[in-house]
């Protein structure tokens, strides 16, 4: 297939990158996987605040499916909401069960992950775990340098607009995500 695919696609879409939907590939169901792929394999994954929106149990099983149906030496970068960004209105924005109205995006949130559990899903599903972006327990940010063109991740500090007063120096971070590669050895 030598595809790149963005899981959960919502209403974003890069170049370069086949957006799929939910009724395309359900990371919890493998059915939909193998419809889809057949016997194929992907180059890459990308999934952006998706995760959150899965049990921990589903999360593990997740990971494991993508690993199935990725190539050897290809890579899953995956964002979610950061447990450790120190700021109450977003934490209370992304809270299991979100902030309150039925209809918000993050009312079926199932789980906020802390970068040291996130990093285990995919480190115990066979991927080797390069963190990106994120707050250690103490709410101290980290990050490396990252590529776009290996997966670009809007909610982060690299293209988020609500972060251009920090990319520029003149602010804090605004929003924060959990970002890591999960590569499948070669």
């Amino acid at each position: 297939m030598g595809e790149r695919i963005v899981l959960g696609a919502g209403e974003q879409t890069w170049e370069g990158w086949a957006a799929t939907q939910q009724e395309q590939l359900d990371l919890t169901n493998p059915s939909s996987f193998e419809r889809f792929f057949g016997p194929e394999q992907a180059d890459a994954f990308l999934c952006e605040h998706v995760w959150e929106h899965l049990t921990l149990q589903e999360g593990r099983a997740a990971a494991r499916l993508c690993w199935r149906f990725l190539k050897s030496g290809g890579q899953l970068r995956v964002a979610v909401p950061d447990a450790h960004f120190p700021d109450a209105d977003y934490q209370r924005t992304v809270q299991v069960g979100g902030p309150g109205p039925p209809d918000h995006p993050a009312a079926d949130h199932q789980i906020v992950y802390d970068v040291q559990l996130f990093a285990e899903v995919f480190a115990q599903a066979g991927f080797e775990v390069t963190l990106l972006e994120y707050h250690d327990a103490e709410g101290q940010f980290h990050r490396q340098p990252w590529s776009i063109a290996d997966g670009p991740v809007y909610r982060s500090a690299l293209l988020d607009h609500r972060n251009a007063d920090f990319r520029g120096g003149q602010g804090p971070l605004a929003f924060a995500s959990i970002i890591l590669d999960a590569r499948k050895p070669a």
